[in-house]
């Protein structure tokens, strides 16, 4: 399954990606982030990889995040794996014509088990979840802008 959402902030690229960036904030904006710890390379270097868990619902979902590319300010691409799912986010930011920033977000996912059938049967429900995350990474990217 493969979609993509949008989303203007209106701030400069420079100030986004550096808090979008910064591994400090991450709970801040991610909800029902538990942890976010390197466990393999270099933070913030192509081949890192973190352990993630993550509150959702009653669950705690543990997953490996690998950085698989990173051409900061402009893109960078991760991907999650935990068991049975396999995510790529693809972001790309760019200059928007207010002189704020525009980001984009390809993700592809493969799935097993219920979550391919969830994937199957609700595909917007993927798709929502990313946009909600996005506007509350734009939401606390705007009330850093305003401290």
């Amino acid at each position: 399954m493969q979609y993509s959402c949008d989303i203007n902030i209106a701030l400069p690229r420079q100030q986004v990606v550096a808090l979008f960036d910064d591994a400090s904030h991450y709970a801040d904006w991610q909800e029902g982030l538990l942890s976010h710890e390197l466990v393999e390379g270099q933070a913030g270097t192509v081949g890192a990889k973190s352990r993630i868990r993550q509150q959702m619902g009653k669950r705690v979902i543990e997953m490996t995040e690998t950085i698989a590319e990173r051409n900061l300010p402009d893109s960078t691409t991760l991907i999650y794996e935990a068991p049975g799912v396999w995510n790529s986010v693809a972001s790309r930011f760019s200059d928007d014509a207010e002189g704020g920033t525009h980001w984009h977000i390809d993700c592809e996912f493969r799935c097993s088990g219920f979550l391919r059938l969830m994937a199957w049967l609700m595909p917007g429900m993927f798709k929502k979840q990313t946009q909600k995350m996005m506007t509350d990474f734009r939401d606390f990217a705007v009330s850093q802008a305003t401290n």
